[in-house]
């Protein structure tokens, strides 16, 4: 048989059990994620019959077939641009990602993304992300700047998928936001979905549609600018990774980010005036950026079998930002998270 079909003989001890829980039990180093997503491409037989439902439960004895395509070769252009390695070795690299830079091509933009410049600095990436995607673990917005971590084999990056799925990753935000917050921490959790009225957009969904998102969020500063402009310096922990998660829970609690255009209520972006503009960059309302930077990030590092920990500062907006709100400051001390 080729080395990219595996076979499995089911025997009594796996009936009435899911399709997908029996192979991964068999197959180690095949994560969850891509295990799955093989199933519902057609890539698995139990007895000469394609399975397309992960969840199945098998009731007879027989073979299953799992086939795991070769990796595709890359039709990315390979580019030479400048990229901040924060940490490199044979298995992964970790990057602060500049605001304004994509993750991956895609719609648009197939040229000038994180992935076009690893594929001309690294040479070789994890395949599991498809063609588009290759090393690619996870992401963050156009518009975020800060940590990412890229693999570049296979063992590695379902290693970190499964750390993400088991919500072991260590993943932390800066951010500055219009009002003050109600409480000074707390946790939001809500199910997330694709907003019906825009696309674009996510929205807070009912308990039984879209998908769990979890955000833990803290007070780090208050600055009481005027009467009517408030605004708060929060850090907050990711314990799901859902698209544009921090930016729609601050939102639905009444703070959104300084900036952002998408989910800000009220127009806050537009009720700067030429005199108000001292605690925001010119630069920073014209390319749109809000004002989040993925500021920590932590994992297990599956070759080397230790923690590894990263640590970004602000990027120079945020940091001019940051200093020029200092004259402003309600309470002036650091509140850490227990």
């Amino acid at each position: 048989m080729k080395q990219n079909y595996i076979s499995i003989l089911i025997t009594s001890k796996d009936l009435d059990k899911r399709v997908d829980v029996i192979i991964a039990q068999k197959l180690k180093d095949l994560s969850r994620n891509r295990l799955q997503q093989l199933i519902t491409n057609g890539n698995l037989k139990f007895n000469n019959t394609i399975i397309t439902q992960p969840s199945i439960k098998l009731k007879k004895l027989g073979e299953l077939i799992l086939e795991i395509p070769k990796p595709k070769k890359y039709s990315l252009i390979p580019q030479n641009l400048e990229l901040d390695i924060v940490y490199e070795d044979e298995h992964l690299i970790v990057l602060n990602k500049k605001a304004g830079t994509v993750v991956h091509p895609g719609s648009g933009n197939n040229e000038n993304t994180l992935v076009n410049g690893l594929l001309s600095h690294c040479k070789n990436l994890s395949g599991i992300g498809g063609v588009l995607r290759p090393g690619v673990v996870h992401r963050i917005d156009k518009m975020t700047s800060g940590l990412l971590v890229f693999a570049k084999d296979d063992i590695t990056h379902n290693s970190l998928s499964e750390q993400f799925k088991k919500k072991s990753i260590k993943r932390e935000y800066d951010l500055f936001t219009w009002n003050f917050l109600k409480n000074e921490r707390g946790t939001i959790e809500t199910n997330i979905e694709r907003s019906k009225l825009n696309r674009q957009k996510m929205a807070v969904a009912q308990p039984n549609s879209g998908k769990i998102a979890i955000t833990q969020f803290w007070l780090i500063n208050s600055f009481d600018i005027s009467e009517k402009i408030k605004i708060s310096y929060v850090k907050c922990k990711l314990f799901t990774g859902r698209t544009h998660q921090i930016r729609l829970h601050m939102s639905y609690i009444g703070n959104p980010l300084l900036g952002d255009r998408k989910y800000s209520r009220n127009n806050y972006h537009l009720q700067l005036t030429d005199n108000l503009g001292f605690f925001i960059t010119e630069n920073f309302i014209k390319t749109e950026r809000h004002a989040l930077h993925a500021s920590k990030l932590g994992f297990y590092h599956p070759l080397q079998r230790k923690n590894l920990e990263f640590d970004s500062k602000f990027p120079a907006d945020l940091l001019k930002l940051s200093n020029n709100l200092s004259n402003y400051s309600k309470i002036s001390k650091i509140m850490n998270k227990n």
